[in-house]
Parts: C-alpha cells; structure tokens; sequence
C-alpha cells in the first residue's frame, strides 16, 4: 500500500467526495435542462468528471493514472460578445419547480470555477507527484469547464461581459511604464 502525507490524502478524499456530488448533481441538471446544447455541455462535463473521479480511486488505490492530462475539446457556439446589450434579469422564482437552463448554467460555472481555485490549491499541499498533478489536472479541467459553460451563458445573452470605454483601457495601459535597464 502506498503512503501518502495526511494533506494529500485527505484533500483527496475531500475531491473525490467532491467528485461523486458533481457526478450527481449533473445528472439533475441535465434532467432539468431545457436547451439540448445545455445538456449535451452538462453530459460531456459529467463524462469527464466520472473519468476523474476513476483517476482518483485508481490513484489512491496504487494502480496509477495518466499524468497528462485528457485534451479537452471546448465546443464554442459563436465568439464572446463583449459589451452590454440591453441586459436585463428576471426576478428570481423563490419556489420553482424546474431551474431555468440560466440559473442551471450558473450553477455550473460557479461550480465548476470553485473547483478550479480549490483543486489548485490542493494542489499546492501534495508532496507526491502523482496526487499533486491529479489535483493540477482537475483545476485545469474546472476551469475549462467552466469557460465552455460561460461561453454558453454569453452566448445566450445571460451573461454579458461589459467593457470599458478605449479612452479609460487607454489611459490605464499607458499608466505603466517599461522596466529600465539596471546599470551593473
């Protein structure tokens, strides 16, 4: 049996637990979602999450896994729209009975950009390499997935990311000046 430090392990633990609620909280949305384009992302982001949770019981069990990490194929449905367009939000439903396919979309990014945060920072208390890339390979997972499901919610209009005026981005880029050289 391989040994792990009580870090690793336990924030292993603690992704995998992560992992099977993802799993099944997935499943729910894909139920819920009305847009076939938002469940096929939510069924293609459980596939991957299902991979990794596998990964981890392998990892943990000594038999390994694929340090590379899995290419993932974003699936972007047009450019970002940068810029508002007469955004607009509806009140939210206190008591619905099904979650609209923009508050299922937000549940995922939001999910999916915690994991990021979180996994790079269990990341960062490995001390063995193999736990340390796992936790690597999901944060980076995460936030892939996360900016297909923003892409989606951009998409859509749900999500508009504003802009500032080029005179402010302008005044503020020019607001740095280049390193001088150091004289030895």
């Amino acid at each position: 049996m391989q040994r792990f430090a009580a870090h690793e392990f336990l924030e292993t633990q603690e992704a995998l637990r992560s992992k099977h609620a993802a799993i099944e909280m997935h499943g729910v949305l894909a139920e819920m979602a009305q847009d076939p384009q938002l469940t096929g992302i939510i069924n293609r982001h459980q596939q991957l999450i299902m991979n990794a949770y596998q990964q981890g019981i392998s990892l943990l069990q000594g038999k390994g896994f694929n340090i590379a990490p899995a290419p993932i194929q974003l699936r972007v449905a047009q450019p970002t729209a940068v810029g508002l367009n007469h955004p607009q939000m509806a009140a939210p439903n206190p008591h619905p009975t099904r979650l609209s396919d923009m508050t299922i979309a937000t549940l995922m990014l939001n999910w999916h950009k915690a994991g990021s945060a979180i996994g790079m920072l269990w990341a960062a208390e490995c001390v063995d390499p193999g736990i340390r890339q796992y936790h690597v390979n999901g944060a980076n997972a995460c936030q892939q997935m996360a900016y297909e499901t923003w892409q989606y919610l951009n998409a859509k209009g749900y999500y508009q990311a504003p802009q500032l005026a080029d005179h402010t981005m302008n005044t503020m880029i020019n607001a740095y000046q280049p390193q001088q050289q150091m004289l030895l």
